[in-house]
């Protein structure tokens, strides 16, 4: 058995907002030390690697998955076939073409989806390329398992970048955890997430699925407090899940300015916010006049981007950024497509308690946790 307190577990569930544990209950015993806290603006792709690395997205360089970077763009080179890109890729077959390709030959990870039109592609890059929940995984960052290994901790980490589904992770990590040597486990498990986005209006089906991850975290608690009567366990979440109430097409909105993409000014549309870049004065003037008339979403002023940290003063990730209002989907996002109809969305604005996270304790809490990036404070501590 090692010594008191050395057997760290954290244990991060994708989506699982404060909201969701106010109505069920989940580990209670278990994990009685729990906070609400704020989460950050925008997806996971940015507020996950805050928390592993306590910086906000400004300062880590990583906020949504796409960013305007016309020069290094690895599909630069569709520039020289815009008159075919159209008409050959923007299909269902011509996208997974693209997605296989950026996968396994351009170098832009498993996680890569092709969100944005053929002729749009040469004008972006992909902000998420490396496995960030190992050593070196968010460069120009020091992340928590960059500190583990400096500190010369023994630790497994587990993800669906491992092609590990939850339940691969959770038994995985029992068996290791019981019979293993290392002191700091990290576990990710995304499928809360998808699982919100279509039940979140569900709340019996909702409580069949926590009675599972209660179930199978359970064996994982106990194999670490087995080795280690004074193990330290925690859970916490990046947000949480808005009711969807409205869909809206905001992409008919823009392009009733008469303005053209990509001639004109870049667009890109996820489910609760959408990213512009314009080429000429006219096109932001005609742009932002329509947009100024939607009654379901609002301009972030820079002030705003800037207390939100999440301004960019080269303007990679957007010129201007619309959040919409809570519980609106922007119809037809690139990223989700015309089909997706989904009871719940996250991405609003944070001030959306729907949208708050969770931190959940077998120990009281050590500071005050104001966003998720307090997060890494924790686990920081936790290393000695």
């Amino acid at each position: 058995m090692s010594a008191a307190g050395k057997v760290r577990v954290f244990v991060l569930v994708d989506a699982l907002g404060w909201q969701i544990l106010q109505q069920h209950e989940f580990l209670g015993q278990e994990l009685p030390h729990r906070a609400k806290v704020r989460t950050l603006l925008g997806f996971s792709s940015g507020i996950i690697p805050s928390i592993l690395t306590g910086r906000m997205p400004s300062e880590t360089g990583i906020w949504n998955l796409i960013y305007h970077d016309p020069q290094r763009s690895p599909f630069r080179r569709l520039r020289h076939f815009r008159l075919l890109t159209g008409r050959v890729l923007d299909n269902r077959v011509g996208r997974r073409l693209l997605t296989e390709l950026g996968r396994r030959l351009l170098g832009l990870g498993s996680g890569f989806e092709c969100c944005v039109p053929s002729r749009m592609l040469p004008y972006f890059n992909w902000a998420e390329t490396a496995n960030i929940y190992a050593e070196n995984g968010i460069p120009g960052n020091r992340s928590i398992f960059d500190e583990l290994v400096a500190h010369g901790i023994a630790h497994r980490s587990y993800s669906y970048k491992l092609g590990m589904s939850d339940r691969q992770i959770l038994e995985g990590a029992a068996r290791d955890i019981a019979a293993g040597r290392e002191e700091f486990y990290f576990l990710y498990l995304c499928e809360m997430d998808m699982f919100l986005h279509l039940h979140v209006n569900e709340p019996e089906k909702i409580a069949e699925r926590l009675a599972w991850y209660e179930q199978e975290l359970r064996k994982v608690f106990a194999a670490a407090l087995q080795r280690d009567a004074g193990a330290q366990l925690c859970l916490f979440s990046d947000h949480g899940m808005t009711p969807v109430t409205r869909h809206f097409d905001l992409d008919a909105v823009v392009r009733s300015s008469r303005m053209v993409s990509p001639r004109d000014y870049l667009a890109v549309y996820d489910s609760t916010m959408a990213r512009f870049w314009f080429f000429s004065e006219q096109a932001r003037r005609a742009v932002v006049e329509r947009l100024a008339r939607v009654d379901c979403g609002r301009i972030l002023r820079d002030a705003e981007l800037q207390e939100l940290g999440v301004y960019f003063p080269d303007h990679r990730y957007g010129e201007l950024v619309m959040v919409m209002d809570p519980g609106v989907i922007i119809a037809g996002s690139g990223f989700n497509g015309h089909g997706w109809k989904p009871q719940g969305m996250h991405g609003f604005h944070p001030e959306d308690a729907h949208q708050d996270a969770a931190f959940l304790s077998n120990r009281r809490l050590p500071r005050q946790l104001d966003t998720v990036r307090d997060f890494y404070g924790v686990m920081q501590e936790a290393l000695g």
